[in-house]
């Protein structure tokens, strides 16, 4: 045998022995902490952890652990984990025979119009809008450039979020929506004028209406302010003068003083309502506020509905709504129900995020890749993130236009309440639709007597 091959010999006998020695100690291990497992004492046994989080949930310990290592206020990225009445109880009624579907050569208009009444309302290609996300309070100013650039490219409209204005994203968004913050922050006269719609901030989902963290240096007290509902109609007023006949609306959560709340806003003259539920998320959020204040987006929604038409103004004062909208079925379902147009934040940073996010992982969290200040927000290619946001937001819309088809209709906003049905009692009387087996008769349930 050759030097090389009893080289090549030893190597080889050298690895296999190396493996099967590895396999042994890895099965001894293996096998040592299964019988330790099933042999402790359940007070000394690690499986303790199984039955306690199960209690408790994992999320919870962990939560406990972050409160025991501060004395401070916890802040949750992301939303509640909580799960909410949503709208997985509602089924849409396919056409078939009654009514047949439309083909897919048919077009179908998805054309949403906010403030119909206003001398320049706004009007986008799609129902789904980029959800308000502060630069600086939240997003890196990369973000905030690809969610405007991704919101052109789809035919929709972004928003500027309660942060410090951006010259570029103003230029990048073909239509941009300017939050107007209960502090004014660097809101002059000038940046009001460039808005296509102007949205006074007096809370979110995520975190109710508690107290902004404004940025001192950048506060305009000359402009005016909202701290209380008095001031309102005077801010509206200052607001339709500054933007020049676009739209002025308010954001804020869904509370159960929603009918006075929404009548304090239509008072005032409001063209629009943003409003938005409990499973909305936000950079960080005290858990209280996420899990515990304001309502589901869907009874939110129908009691919205519902008070709009009261008031003989709805489909004329527009509804936005936002919270925990990850489908484009969701999306559709609360358009039959009565809302005009949907936001969404969450799903919009995934999407522009996409691949990017692997620059993140698995060291740091996704997130770390879209925040202000994060770890790799200088890695993120926003020209990139702007097309894949945009490439969702084109598929979800079309994915809409699909369940219009099936409906037999032929624009968006022909889709009401008559294409749904309920699959629990409980859902049936919060969006008064009717239960999908009222139908069945007792002598159908009662089998027959021979």
């Amino acid at each position: 045998m050759s030097r090389a091959s009893s080289k090549l010999f030893t190597a080889a006998v050298g690895t296999a022995g190396g493996f099967f020695a590895l396999r042994f100690i890895v099965s001894q291990i293996v096998r040592q902490s299964i019988k330790i497992l099933m042999t402790d004492s359940y007070m000394e046994n690690l499986a303790e952890l199984l039955s306690a989080t199960k209690r408790t949930g994992v999320q919870t310990v962990l939560e406990a652990n972050l409160r025991a290592q501060k004395a401070q206020v916890l802040k949750r990225p992301l939303g509640s984990p909580r799960r909410f009445m949503d709208f997985d109880g509602l089924m849409f009624v396919s056409a078939h025979l009654d009514r047949e579907p439309l083909p897919h050569t048919i077009p179908v208009d998805t054309t949403t119009t906010i403030g119909p009444r206003c001398r320049k309302p706004l009007t986008v290609s799609t129902p789904l809008i980029i959800s308000g996300m502060a630069y600086r309070k939240a997003l890196s100013d990369r973000t905030k450039y690809a969610l405007a650039l991704g919101s052109r490219l789809a035919g929709t409209a972004s928003n500027t979020g309660e942060g410090p204005f951006l010259p570029k994203e103003r230029e990048l968004a073909e239509r941009l929506i300017i939050q107007y913050p209960r502090l004014p922050l660097h809101r002059t006269l000038d940046i009001l004028a460039q808005a296509d719609a102007l949205e006074i901030q007096l809370g979110q989902g995520a975190s109710a209406g508690g107290a902004q963290a404004p940025f001192p240096h950048l506060v305009r007290p000359e402009l005016p302010a909202v701290r209380t509902s008095a001031d309102l109609p005077g801010v509206v007023r200052f607001l339709k003068q500054a933007g020049g006949g676009v739209p002025v609306g308010v954001k804020m959560s869904f509370t159960h003083n929603l009918e006075r709340e929404i009548d304090l806003c239509l008072d005032a003259g409001v063209d629009y309502l943003a409003l938005e539920g409990a499973k909305a998320a936000t950079v960080a959020a005290p858990p209280i506020l996420e899990d515990d204040f304001g309502l589901p987006t869907i009874i939110g929604l129908c009691r919205a509905v519902e008070h709009l038409k009261s008031r003989g103004v709805h489909r004329q004062v527009s509804l936005i709504v936002s919270g925990g909208f990850f489908s484009p079925g969701q999306c559709l379902k609360a358009i039959a129900l009565g809302a005009d147009a949907i936001y969404l934040g969450t799903m919009a940073l995934y999407a522009l995020s996409h691949t990017q996010t692997l620059r993140a992982i698995p060291w740091e969290p996704p997130t770390q890749i879209v925040v202000h200040g994060g770890k790799q927000s200088s890695k993120l290619n926003w020209k990139l993130s702007a097309k894949h946001l945009a490439n969702y937001l084109i598929s979800c819309t079309e994915e809409i236009k699909e369940g219009v088809r099936a409906l037999g209709k032929h624009a968006l906003h022909q889709v009401d309440t008559s294409d749904l049905v309920a699959v629990d009692e409980v859902t049936s009387q919060v969006t008064a639709t009717p239960l999908a087996y009222a139908k069945r008769t007792v002598r159908a349930l009662v089998p027959s007597k021979g």
